[in-house]
């Protein structure tokens, strides 16, 4: 396995970022922030857009830190004709002594085989309620 996580024989962009989630179940930082391009972009679509490679790793090794546990489960994925690939994922982690499952769309564009965008769309208000430890009926 190379130093980004992504073995040789790994050739669509598919492959990638399903070893990019098992990294992220994995907890392992060193393979997530590999994955991206120097000048790349993560957008949690509720949230602030963070740039940059060395921006993304702060971002990302902090959550590892508050995350005890992660199970992220991809549900359906596919990649477009110019190497996008569009994830259907379930979330679920615990943060803060709260387990957190969310729903999660997530788009991955490629640049020389690396990371360029990555944006996820999910419901910030269910997650900010599951955080808590309330549910929408409270």
């Amino acid at each position: 396995m190379s130093e980004s996580g992504v073995r040789p024989e790994m050739t669509t962009n598919i492959q990638k970022v399903e070893a990019f989630v098992a990294a992220w179940n994995e907890g392992n930082a060193a393979h997530i922030i590999a994955a991206f391009a120097p000048d790349a972009i993560y957008h949690n679509i509720p949230m602030p857009a963070v740039e940059g490679k060395d921006q993304i790793a702060g971002t990302i090794q902090g959550l590892l830190a508050a995350m005890t546990e992660i199970d992220w489960r991809i549900m359906a994925i596919a990649q477009a004709g110019d190497g996008s690939v569009l994830t259907e994922r379930v979330d679920a982690f615990v943060m803060g002594g709260q387990r957190i499952s969310l729903p999660v769309m997530g788009i991955f564009e490629f640049r020389d085989g690396s990371i360029r965008r990555w944006a996820d769309y999910f419901d910030l208000e269910s997650y900010q309620r599951q955080l808590a430890g309330t549910t929408a009926a409270e």
